[in-house]
């Protein structure tokens, strides 16, 4: 299993329009707000042979009001 964060950064005025198509789809594990350069933070966990990239490009990029992303990818959770 891979875990990676996307910050989203939104159009204006889209914010609550990209979360609840993220809350839809099902595909985030958590969904957070945040304040500075991007307006949403979203952690995904997929399976190990799932291409980031293009996990990225087909389900988040292409979602109405999604204006850019960055991408973290985690190695390891500290307990």
């Amino acid at each position: 299993m891979k875990t990676f964060f996307v910050q989203i950064k939104c159009e204006i005025g889209q914010t609550y329009t990209v979360s609840d198509a993220l809350l839809a789809m099902e595909i985030a594990s958590e969904i957070y707000s945040t304040a500075g350069r991007f307006d949403i933070l979203a952690k995904f966990h997929v399976d190990n042979d799932v291409d980031i990239g293009l996990f990225v490009n087909d389900f988040l990029l292409r979602l109405k009001g999604v204006k850019e992303s960055e991408t973290i990818i985690a190695f390891k959770a500290f307990h």
